[in-house]
């Protein structure tokens, strides 16, 4: 990286030094350069940053390939800044749903009133985030110049069939119209180690089987954890597992789960194709931690979410669910997972009769997500924005 000198050469040098030995020699030897789901939570700091550092690299970029358009995310101001100077149009992407979102833009902006949707935990979240200075400048700074940038609009990856209320008041608070690009769901290709999974699935009765799966960079607790494995064994429900762990060797405590469920649970300690496994015809239920993407995997496929948020937005995420009536949201007792409710809320949403509601309002508003009407009215804005005017 070149690294611009205007925070002062010394501390900038300190970024670069920190940007590629630590973080970058760190992703390389674990293989993930597209993902922090590896990083240790002590460098997590220091990747806005390296972020920073690449701006002048990136400008090269932009003179070279001369874009019509940038598109940018919330952490890089300096990239539609990038874009400006070289007479690029740039717009912000928000990957987070609306609900999240203008609880944050709400927060920010007018902090002594309540927001329809606040959740005591999110706002001492974005309290403790928003108030972090990296690299000299403020979070909250970095955020809402993210927004003022994004040329005439913001693109966020929600749809107005689940959360319209939110995304008008995003625009009414940016001052700029909120565009949904539609749920912007990842295919999965076919894998050879995801043959077993598939195989599995096929040969369980339809809707008879739940996901478990907490994304891939949530590591929850010990205790959470034995928690569901009891919930899961009381519920009698079979079930698929996507179980990960945060360092050591914990192949003894996996054969353990294992040889508890024997036929009925199929644990597996690494990816799985989880848009894939929830489109399958076996699966009646997902138990998430109700990060957006897989918020929105369970919704495009109709399957009712068993919702466990654990923290940041996940809280709100789960509330969107549940206000759509497409899940349902575990209880906790002391803000602790207990394995009797978890048991009793996966076999209401996979067995019982009072289920059925659930499961048929689920599949419908999957079914209505599939069309690409938004999508299609997302490109044509862009479209709109990058066509030279007409001359006369």
């Amino acid at each position: 990286f070149d690294v611009d000198g205007a925070s002062g050469r010394r501390t900038a040098q300190r970024w670069q030094e920190v940007a590629e030995e630590q973080i970058f020699t760190f992703l390389h030897h674990h293989n993930c350069l597209h993902t922090t789901r590896s990083l240790p939570p002590h460098l997590f700091p220091f990747l806005i940053p390296a972020f920073d550092a690449a701006k002048p690299n990136f400008s090269n970029i932009l003179s070279t390939l001369k874009p019509n358009l940038v598109i940018y995310d919330f952490l890089q101001p300096w990239a539609a800044a990038a874009a400006n100077e070289q007479v690029v149009e740039s717009v912000m992407f928000l990957t987070t749903g609306a609900a999240s979102i203008s609880s944050a833009v709400h927060f920010l902006k007018n902090p002594n009133m309540e927001h329809s949707i606040q959740e005591a935990e999110h706002n001492k979240y974005l309290l403790q985030w928003f108030g972090g200075t990296e690299n000299g400048v403020r979070n909250k700074d970095r955020f809402l110049e993210c927004l003022e940038r994004s040329s005439n609009m913001v693109l966020i990856n929600t749809s107005r069939m689940i959360e319209a209320q939110y995304i008008d008041y995003v625009s009414v608070l940016v001052g700029k119209q909120t565009v949904p690009v539609g749920p912007l769901v990842q295919e999965c290709g076919n894998r050879e180690e995801d043959v077993h999974i598939m195989e599995w699935l096929g040969k369980k009765e339809p809707g008879s089987v739940v996901l478990v799966s907490f994304g891939s960079e949530l590591f929850i607790s010990k205790e959470d954890m034995e928690e569901i494995a009891m919930g899961l064994e009381l519920s009698k429900i079979c079930f698929i597992w996507a179980v990960r762990f945060q360092g050591g060797d914990n192949t003894a405590l996996l054969e353990g789960f294992s040889k508890r469920f024997e036929e009925r649970g199929l644990m597996v300690q690494r990816w799985v194709p989880q848009a894939k496994i929830l489109g399958h015809s076996s699966i009646g239920g997902f138990v998430s931690h109700c990060g957006w993407n897989s918020t929105l995997e369970g919704i495009i496929n109709g399957v009712p979410i068993i919702a466990m948020p654990m923290k940041n937005e996940q809280p709100l995420n789960a509330k969107v669910v549940t206000e759509l009536g497409v899940g349902i949201k575990v209880p906790r007792e002391n803000r602790k997972l207990k394995s009797e409710e978890i048991a009793r809320i996966i076999n209401e949403v996979i067995e019982q009769e009072g289920g059925e509601i659930l499961r048929t309002r689920a599949k419908e508003v999957g079914q209505r997500l599939k069309g690409e009407e938004e999508t299609n009215v997302a490109m044509d804005r862009i479209l709109q924005l990058v066509k030279p005017p007409k001359t006369t």
